[in-house]
């Protein structure tokens, strides 16, 4: 049967496909706009099989929550021009606010959205990193989430105890931009330390350095090493005092950070 042009138009606005793909459907629908999006919808989840094993490590990042539970998401796709689509950032907020209410199963709810998603943005799009903090009694939370048009691309959150709402976030903005690998250094691999001194010696050594002062200058070593990547040990913001002195007498228990590309 013939077909309006009006008709191909809102079928495209509202899957995505291209007009002779939407006057195919919507011909062999008989004029069904149902039946022809569903028709478009389960063509595209055939080729998107096809695009799984393409690289997606572009994407999007969103936080929902407060200071006693929070939810983070990454929904990934392979072009950052996809990640900042209106409908793909708002829809992994939507999987967030699922998951703070829901914890982290509560993605598999949304399954189908992201399948149209995938027929509309023809990419490879799915569910990356999913965390669900709450808050220990008495603990709170805070959260950063860094933008890059309109999209979030690095996103954490930090459980502190008896740590001050605005210390607290400052921890949380430091973390976004030094990216610790550990919240201290009892969480590293014994064998990891043990090589990384081993190395430092051995580099001492040839450098001529005095072997009474060996010892000395690996520790020296070792203290930027662990200030590297071990968050209590860092200089908040890059200065000279450290996360866990700018705290007070509390404590940060955990962080969570999520980086697009990672």
């Amino acid at each position: 049967m013939a077909v309006s042009a009006r008709d191909v138009k809102a079928l495209r606005d509202a899957t995505g496909a291209g007009m002779m793909d939407a006057k195919k459907a919507l011909t062999a629908a008989d004029g069904d706009m149902e039946a022809a999006r569903q028709m478009l919808r389960e063509q595209g989840l055939a080729k998107a099989d096809a695009r799984s094993g393409r690289d997606n490590d572009q994407g999007a990042i969103a936080v929902a929550g407060d200071d006693t539970a929070a939810a983070v998401v990454q929904l990934k796709c392979e072009t950052d021009f996809s990640a900042k689509n209106g409908g793909f950032t708002a829809l992994v907020q939507t999987l967030a606010e699922s998951v703070l209410a829901g914890g982290p199963g509560a993605v598999d709810q949304h399954a189908a959205e992201i399948e149209d998603l995938k027929l509309v943005l023809k990419e490879n799009i799915d569910v990356g990193v999913v965390e669900h903090l709450q808050a220990a009694d008495g603990n709170a939370l805070d959260s950063y989430v860094h933008r890059q048009d309109g999209r979030g691309v690095n996103a954490v959150v930090v459980e502190g105890s008896g740590v001050d709402a605005g210390a607290l976030h400052q921890v949380a903005l430091h973390v976004a931009f030094a990216k610790p690998q550990f919240l201290s250094a009892s969480e590293i691999p014994a064998g990891e330390i043990e090589r990384e001194r081993a190395a430092l010696l051995e580099i001492t050594k040839a450098e001529g350095k005095p072997e009474q002062a060996w010892d000395k200058i690996v520790d020296g070593r070792m203290r930027g090493w662990y200030a590297e990547r071990v968050l209590l040990e860092q200089g908040l913001h890059g200065e000279k005092t450290a996360v866990k002195d700018s705290i007070g007498r509390g404590s940060i228990v955990r962080f969570v950070q999520v980086l697009i590309g990672d």
